[in-house]
């Protein structure tokens, strides 16, 4: 009964949802500074025969969750000028920024601690610089830049109209923002209706990725049991387990349902 009561103010509480989250991955990136820990997006497995994401040996552990900003970020980005709102550890700006060479790549938190660890781990990356912020309420300039990023952040706000409203302000006439997401069914659907009708974006592109996220959260699943029994206390493993979408957990299971449905969208800025 109070899991229920829990989820209900967390669904119909954008406030408390938002507080929840920034106290979430603010605690992480305290708690848990391991350099070998920069990503914790749920991976995109490619099909079967596709061309291999060639990745240097460093970056190899990291692949299904690079995979999925690879898949995202489907627009070119050399010597742009891109802001990735919700950037969380900075494994995925980092990546984008090192192989893809914008002329800056500015990864915007809601968590000052987030931002902090990322300055500290991805320190020396050129053009790579992270800075606080609220996705819904952007510290930055109108038309200022060429491309927005988003990965599996969404999720944790208070009210998707006003982010889809910011990513029209900041970006430039023909920019384009790269957006991935996961949501139930019918949330997707209101998510879908509130993109569209966002003044001045366009949706190029859409696609549901659910069966390739669910074969990486497969794929993955024995890997991060390792790391959660190396790092995590034994009372939070579980709730650590529930966040990493491990097979035996709720946000998998929902996947595998069909309750919950992942989706990526190409979106331009006409």
């Amino acid at each position: 009964m109070l899991l229920r009561v829990a989820v209900w103010w967390l669904e119909n509480s954008p406030l408390l949802r938002r507080l929840l989250w920034r106290w979430w991955y603010g605690r992480l990136a305290q708690q848990f500074q391991q350099r070998d820990w920069t990503f914790m997006n749920y991976g995109f497995a490619r099909d079967e025969g596709a061309p291999t994401l060639r990745l240097d040996a460093a970056d190899e552990p990291d692949r299904l969750c690079i995979q999925l900003y690879a898949e995202t970020a489907s627009v070119p980005l050399a010597d742009r000028e891109v802001i990735e709102i919700g950037s969380g550890r900075g494994g995925g700006a980092s990546y984008l920024a090192r192989t893809h060479r914008p002329r800056r790549y500015l990864g915007v938190d809601f968590s000052a601690s987030a931002v902090a660890l990322c300055r500290k781990l991805h320190a020396g990356v050129a053009g790579l610089e992270f800075a606080p912020g609220d996705a819904e309420n952007l510290a930055l300039p109108d038309a200022s830049c060429d491309v927005v990023v988003n990965v599996e952040s969404s999720h944790c706000y208070g009210h998707i109209d006003r982010f889809f409203r910011e990513v029209a302000r900041v970006l430039r006439p023909g920019g384009h923002f790269c957006y991935t997401d996961f949501r139930t069914v019918a949330d997707m659907a209101k998510l879908e209706a509130a993109l569209t009708a966002t003044p001045g974006l366009r949706v190029v592109e859409r696609a549901e990725i659910t069966a390739r996220v669910l074969a990486a959260l497969r794929a993955d699943d024995a890997r991060k049991r390792r790391l959660i029994d190396d790092l995590v206390p034994p009372r939070l493993r579980h709730l650590f387990g529930e966040f990493a979408g491990l097979s035996d957990g709720q946000i998998f299971r929902g996947f595998e349902s069909g309750e919950l449905i992942y989706c990526r969208f190409v979106v331009r800025k006409d």
